[in-house]
């Protein structure tokens, strides 16, 4: 005799597949690994350099914002003249510290507009100062910091 299920009562189907759930589970696992290896294999030095460019470019803002406070002519010299400083910021008063030196590895810098008597950026005391950039670079990794003379300094291009 063959079972007769009550007219009220489910009958189990067979699996035959994925659910769209179970899916969607693996997808994301696939992605979280995905991302999590592609974070783990970014370069140290473009990490370091872009941290060198957001510290510097603060540090740019801070000196700055006391040039036009106190109405002193501020510049910023990369690699301070005699001081074994990897930059310094001229004409602060001495009361104010900033950082002179690189975080981590130094940090080669050029900047396209420097001459003789201005080997560096200016910083005041003017609110507008003239459009100037600088170039960071570190190993085979560089990227261009800049202002238009308004607008803070920041990142301009990552070549």
């Amino acid at each position: 005799m063959t079972p007769i299920s009550a007219p009220g009562s489910k009958r189990r189907r067979a699996a035959s597949g994925f659910t769209l759930i179970e899916l969607l589970v693996v997808v994301a696992l696939i992605a979280i690994t995905s991302a999590t290896i592609s974070l783990a294999l970014r370069d140290p030095t473009e990490l370091q350099l872009q941290r060198e460019a957001q510290r510097l470019a603060a540090l740019l803002e801070t000196a700055r914002a006391e040039s036009r406070a106190s109405g002193l002519a501020v510049r910023w010299v990369p690699k301070g003249a005699n001081s074994g400083d990897d930059f310094q910021f001229v004409g602060l008063p001495r009361a104010i510290k900033l950082p002179s030196r690189w975080l981590g590895d130094p940090v080669a810098v050029t900047i396209p507009t420097a001459t003789a008597l201005n080997p560096g950026l200016i910083l005041g005391p003017e609110p507008v100062i003239p459009a100037q950039q600088l170039r960071l670079q570190l190993g085979d990794q560089s990227l261009v910091l800049g202002t238009d003379g308004l607008a803070a300094f920041d990142v301009v291009t990552a070549p």
